[in-house]
Parts: C-alpha cells; structure tokens; sequence
C-alpha cells in the first residue's frame, strides 16, 4: 500500500508541472493567434456597432464601447428609443426608455455579473495569473461539430467560465458562463464567430447567446458590421448623468 501511494504521489508531482505547462502553452498559443501580446495591448479602445437579432424577429440597433482599464457602454436602440448599460470601472448604471424610465438607476445584480465581464478589456486568460483567475485545462471536447481544447477560469468572485479553442485556430469557439444569483445558479452558452483582424487582432463579429441548453431559435445573435480600435472615448460617456466626480 505504502508504494503504491509513493508511486500516485510521484505521479502526481510530475503531472503537476505537466498540467500547468498545458494550460500557460495554450493561452500563449491563444494570444499568439489573436494577435501578439503587443498588438492586444495597443487597442485602448473599441467601438462595436451592428445589430441583435432575438426570438420572433426581434432587432435592435446596437453600439459597444470599451476603454481600458475597465469601462463599458452598450446601447441598444429600438423604436426610436435608446437603452444604456454602463460601468465606469467603480459603478454600474442603466437608463431604460422602453419602461417609461429616462433617469439613471443601478444595475440590478445580473446585470452586474454580466457587465463586469464584458469589462475585462482582454478577456479572462490574458494575463489570467495577475488578475487572480485560477486556469485549468480540462481536455478536448466536439463543439458544434469542432474539436476544442476546453479551459475552466475561476475568477475570485466565483464565476466560473469555459473556453473553448478551436484545435487548429486556438481561438475561442464557444464560451459557457456559471455564476450564482440570490442562491440561484445562471448559466448561459456563448457561441464565437465570422473572426475579422482589427488594428492586428482577431475579434469575432457574431455572437449568439442564450441558457444552457437552448436551441438556436430561441437565442439573441449580435452580428457586429463593424469594430473600430483606438477611437476617442470620453471619460464622462461611461459615468453615470448626474453623478458627482
């Protein structure tokens, strides 16, 4: 018994490192084919305009915009009326028109979950080791008829989230998200496509989305015309009306 033990212990020591060297070659190989480490950090802006298409043919006008380090607003305008969700790197903030509300109120906390995603300006595994999140490869699985190397994050809040990098393009393919609300777990399936180069890097201009286990029919795309680097962003386009600085 004692050896048998030596020898899983060892085992372990070995594939230890092993596991670890598979995880850092697969996020190098992922920045290297978004780009270079070089070209993602010199995007300190990003502009994403285009169009959400939901159930029954629903469409809405939207406009993405992001700022290093970590600041966010997404539009979506529909029937002449403008929606907002914003975070300014302290704050997150939504005007919603549709629901006779013209005033500035907080985010609710899906909402927040959901906003400080997307205020990860180079994603969860650029730099994943300096931001906290713990990265583990958990093999390769057939993603909508593709093999992908799967990655789980943990990011310190909890949430969890698995990539899936393409075999041949070690690009994201799908992205599946779990975090918990009220004691309720969430989870939802993102689908990655149509990857154009902007200012060097490969950015995806489709995405569609929708909970876990949902048919296309019934999932929100977003299929961005265009994705412009470097514009110039005010600061005060992300604050909330009103605020105090």
């Amino acid at each position: 018994m004692r050896s048998a033990l030596l020898k899983l212990a060892a085992f372990a020591l070995c594939a230890m490192p092993l596991s670890a060297q598979s995880v850092d070659s697969l996020v190098a190989k992922y920045i290297q084919a978004s780009g270079g480490m070089a070209r993602i950090q010199a995007i300190q802006t990003l502009r994403r305009t285009g169009k959400y298409t939901g159930g029954g043919g629903f469409e809405a006008v939207v406009v993405y915009e992001n700022k290093r380090p970590g600041s966010v607003r997404e539009e979506f305008s529909l029937q002449g009326m403008t929606g907002i969700n914003a975070y300014d790197g302290h704050n997150g903030w939504k005007i919603e028109p549709w629901n006779g509300k013209r005033d500035p109120e907080a985010l609710g906390e899906e909402e927040m979950h959901s906003i400080l995603d997307d205020a990860d300006f180079d994603g969860p595994l650029v730099n994943y080791q300096a931001k906290g999140n713990h990265v583990e490869y958990q093999g390769v699985e057939q993603i909508e008829g593709s093999d992908a190397h799967k990655l789980k994050v943990t990011r310190p809040n909890g949430d969890v989230s698995f990539f899936y990098l393409d075999t041949e393009y070690y690009l994201p393919i799908r992205i599946d998200l779990q975090w918990m609300i009220r004691g309720a777990p969430r989870e939802t399936e993102i689908s990655l496509g149509d990857y154009k180069q902007v200012a060097g890097v490969y950015l995806p201009f489709s995405y569609e989305s929708g909970p876990k286990g949902s048919s296309s029919t019934d999932r929100g795309k977003v299929t961005f015309d265009k994705i412009e680097a470097n514009v110039p962003l005010d600061d005060q386009r992300f604050a909330r009306p009103g605020a105090h600085p």
